[in-house]
């Protein structure tokens, strides 16, 4: 226990920098909003389940130094940028359709509903397609948390992510589905989908020609 407690002060300070990525908005809550005003808390939390995995994929990546080989292969950042704004620009695409058609809102949230895996391999593909997400993890990786931790340290340090990754995005879920939210959206969902598509096109553009 009082090896573990050595581990203490990295785990912290690499949670703070999670707690940060994790609660700010950006296309993770942008979705996420979609999803819930449309569909409901319970396809949410599905795909909020998604990006918390997705996080955990990244964090075992930079673990292994799969993040830091990334960070010095130009060629493989600008692939990954390729393919997160590609990602980004599907989402517009729906999120214009939806402007054009707007969804009718049912009170149970039932809207043109997705699997319950649709659902989570949505939220798991905007997390490791984001290059954004990867930057925060060198950044959390390049505290140690772990440095010359067993599997037990690992562990601990990978499930403590999972949780805060979940948790933040929860909460955006959670709120996003409440009802104000859900009857904001009702009354202007042509508005809120093509701001949201405006936000995926923009998102992608700067993705692509971001040259970090």
């Amino acid at each position: 226990m009082s090896d573990f407690a050595a581990y203490l002060p990295g785990f912290l300070a690499a949670y703070a920098i999670l707690i940060v990525a994790a609660s700010s908005p950006g296309p993770a809550v942008a979705m996420l909003l979609g999803i819930a005003t449309t569909q409901g808390r319970g396809a949410a939390m599905t795909a909020t389940l998604g990006i918390a995995s997705g996080s955990v994929l990244l964090n075992l990546g930079t673990l292994l130094g799969v993040g830091l080989l990334l960070s010095q292969a130009a060629w493989a950042m600008s692939v990954l940028r390729l393919i997160g704004a590609a990602y980004l620009l599907w989402l517009a695409y729906g999120a214009f359709r939806k402007a054009v058609n707007p969804p009718v809102l049912r009170p149970g949230g039932a809207d043109a509903p997705r699997s319950a895996l649709a659902l989570f391999l949505l939220g798991f593909g905007l997390q490791v397609t984001n290059p954004k997400a990867i930057v925060f993890w060198l950044a959390i990786a390049s505290i140690g948390a772990t440095a010359g931790g067993g599997m037990g340290v690992i562990g601990a340090f990978v499930l403590g992510a999972f949780v805060i990754s979940f948790a933040c995005h929860g909460a955006w879920a959670i709120l996003l589905s409440s009802k104000p939210i859900r009857a904001a959206y009702g009354a202007g969902r042509r508005w809120i989908e093509a701001a949201l598509g405006g936000f995926f096109a923009f998102a992608a553009f700067k993705l692509a020609t971001s040259e970090t």
